[in-house]
């Protein structure tokens, strides 16, 4: 009795949890819609994944609200903004190019020409300590080797 009572317990307690599966658009105009514009959004969750691949709840969530969206007839430019008001520039795949993400897109150029300006910096010393001359000369040997005497002099 004890082990039903659990089973049962325990197939509520999943079906609380469940999360209500995407309801697809009749209209497939609607659904190419929704496919284009998650193919444009980042999941807030997965960071590297559209929205329109996660399986996140939340993406579940975001691509049920682009449909509602779509229904009232909203443009997908209007969409866009709502979800950039609502979540910032980082819930677009490629965000604009503006003050707030010129980090983001010239970071990596930055960084490349820094690592190209130390490489050069790195090669030139190598080649000038190459060139240079040796400090070990016949005549610094003789002035090491009387130096050398001297101290083990009594």
């Amino acid at each position: 009795m004890r082990a039903i009572f659990a089973a049962l317990l325990l197939a509520l307690s999943t079906a609380a949890f469940a999360q209500a599966d995407e309801v697809a658009h009749p209209d497939p105009r609607v659904e190419r819609r929704l496919k284009d514009l998650g193919e444009e959004l980042r999941c807030l969750v997965c960071q590297n994944e559209t929205l329109a691949v996660s399986q996140a709840p939340l993406a579940l969530d975001l691509r049920n609200e682009i449909r509602a969206l779509i229904r009232q007839g909203r443009s997908d430019d209007e969409i866009r903004a709502y979800l950039v008001a609502r979540y910032g520039d980082f819930v677009l795949y490629k965000p604009p190019f503006k003050a707030t993400t010129a980090l983001l897109w010239l970071g990596p150029f930055a960084l490349l020409a820094l690592g190209i300006a130390l490489m050069f910096v790195i090669l030139r010393r190598r080649k000038l300590a190459a060139s240079a001359p040796s400090m070990a000369t016949d005549e610094r040997r003789q002035q090491i080797a009387s130096l050398l005497e001297s101290d083990n002099a009594p």
